[in-house]
């Protein structure tokens, strides 16, 4: 066998290697997204500055990631639908959070009707979270809710 066909060999199988090892990762993740969560659209909040023009629509959607999220203990854990991160990409711990607005979402952002967008501050940055009425009920609850001896974990910016 020459040279050149031990490297084409090896190649294929490094080639195979790598499609197999990528397979995997993907399953795990269907996996995962499979197990429940409610579905929550995220984005790092964009600088608010009162005195610029309003933001266009490029503006708007940029940045927006669709997701699931779920609930554990005192975390809220967002897990980014398209990533192949077997952990959380954010996650929010409750007694972290505060909800500094709340609005509709504009009509150049592309949210289901009926949602509702919240900028919540925590000591990790301002996150944008876009969820339907049912789950920013949840997440209030979620909130407001605390285990018997705690302090409440609910803060509401004035």
């Amino acid at each position: 066998m020459t040279t050149s066909g031990v490297i084409v060999e090896v190649v294929l199988v490094v080639v195979a290697a790598v499609l197999l090892l990528l397979a995997l990762v993907a399953l795990r993740r269907l996996q995962q997204l499979r197990r429940g969560g409610v579905d929550v659209a995220l984005r790092r909040a964009p600088a608010a500055d009162a005195t610029s023009t309003p933001p266009t629509a490029a503006e708007d959607q940029r940045g927006w990631h669709s997701g699931i999220a779920r609930y554990r203990g005192d975390q809220f854990r967002w897990y980014r639908v398209s990533g192949l991160r077997s952990g959380p990409n954010v996650v929010l711990d409750r007694f972290d959070v505060e909800i500094v607005d709340r609005r509709a979402p504009r009509a150049t952002e592309l949210h289901p009707p009926g949602a509702t967008v919240l900028r919540c501050r925590t000591s990790g940055g301002t996150y944008e979270l876009a969820m339907s009425v049912d789950v920013l009920t949840g997440f209030s609850s979620w909130l407001e809710s605390t285990p018997p001896g705690r302090s409440t974990g609910y803060r509401q910016a004035s």
